[in-house]
């Protein structure tokens, strides 16, 4: 299960996280949102977009700049297929279509899906596995920490900020460090505690060195995903 539920979190981000961003590099795409900045996001014309934008927009955080980068996107994209190019990423993602306010529906609901899909085990395992079991602990660790990346995953295809979208990031790797730290434990751990302790150790000193040159060297999608993909390797 532990297995399962990392490599489904590793899955849900590997799209956002997939290498190359051409259509935010575009001169095109980056002229488009500048033009529609200076025109739109800015006095009389930033007032006016506030006051004829849905409220359920400015609640979700949507701005100005949210909506020109929307626009040229599709722009992009349009220009894109008409010259016979296949569709660009953008920051890092696929272009989906808005509804409401979630900036990518599907992925936003299927994140959802999933988180409540855990809450419902995680219920289940409470009524179902005496507390003084073994693995009780380590099992109900687990399953907090994949509630808690279904939950950023959800605010992050709802609305991509620079903090929800490290959130995502960070606490999918949260979950497969957490389930390599489970297979330890019922491996190894459950006759060697003192083994599981200094793997926790190591673990959480590696979460944390790779969460600290994600937020204060370089936020490289590459290498996230690579040493995602490495370390969800493990319990396979």
């Amino acid at each position: 299960m532990a297995g399962r539920t990392a490599r489904l979190v590793l899955l849900a981000g590997a799209a956002a996280l997939a290498s190359g961003s051409q259509g935010d590099r575009e001169p095109v795409y980056r002229d488009c949102v500048h033009r529609c900045e200076e025109r739109n996001c800015s006095g009389g014309a930033l007032r006016h977009f506030r006051s004829r934008q849905p409220i359920y927009m400015s609640l979700a955080g949507w701005t100005c700049q949210d909506d020109c980068k929307y626009e040229c996107m599709w722009v992009t994209v349009g220009l894109y297929l008409k010259e016979g190019h296949k569709v660009p990423q953008f920051h890092g993602k696929w272009p989906f279509s808005r509804f409401l306010f979630f900036q990518e529906p599907a992925s936003a609901m299927a994140s959802f899906l999933n988180g409540l899909a855990s809450l419902v085990m995680l219920c289940r395992y409470h009524t179902s596995v005496p507390a003084s079991s073994p693995m009780y602990p380590t099992c109900v660790a687990f399953a907090w920490v994949s509630l808690n990346a279904w939950f950023w995953s959800t605010v992050f295809h709802t609305k991509d900020t620079d903090l929800t979208e490290k959130m995502d990031y960070f606490c999918a790797s949260t979950v497969i460090l957490h389930s390599v730290y489970l297979c330890c434990v019922r491996t190894v751990g459950l006759q060697h505690p003192a083994v599981a302790s200094a793997f926790r150790a190591l673990l959480l000193l590696m979460l944390t060195a790779h969460v600290s040159y994600l937020s204060l060297v370089h936020f490289d999608y590459g290498y996230n995903l690579a040493a995602n993909v490495a370390i969800g390797a493990v319990p396979a």
